[in-house]
């Protein structure tokens, strides 16, 4: 498999990776940050604080944490939809 870059980060598996939302329009999530524990079609799961938290994918801007300890935001909107649907899509870089 290849290594989570910027470049493919839509295409792979969130779950594990840590996450900070960085604009919601529900300002109560903002300052979310955590490790992405679960994924469905609309919401990503954060473990925060040892409460996990539900955040809406679209409206959201989230900052994930790289396995090379560099970080990208990545609009919500861009991630919304099933996980395993999302990786057979192509996508354009608009982030």
């Amino acid at each position: 498999m290849t290594p989570i870059t910027a470049k493919n980060i839509t295409m792979h598996e969130l779950i594990g990776l840590e996450a900070e939302v960085i604009e919601d329009s529900n300002p109560h999530v903002k300052s979310i940050r955590g490790t992405v524990v679960d994924e469905s079609r609309n919401t990503i799961s954060i473990l925060h604080e040892g409460e996990t938290k539900r955040v809406v994918k679209k409206g959201a801007v989230i900052r994930f944490k790289l396995p090379d300890n560099s970080a990208v935001d990545v609009d919500g909107a861009v991630l919304a939809g099933r996980p395993e649907d999302r990786a057979k899509r192509k996508m354009r870089r608009s982030w």
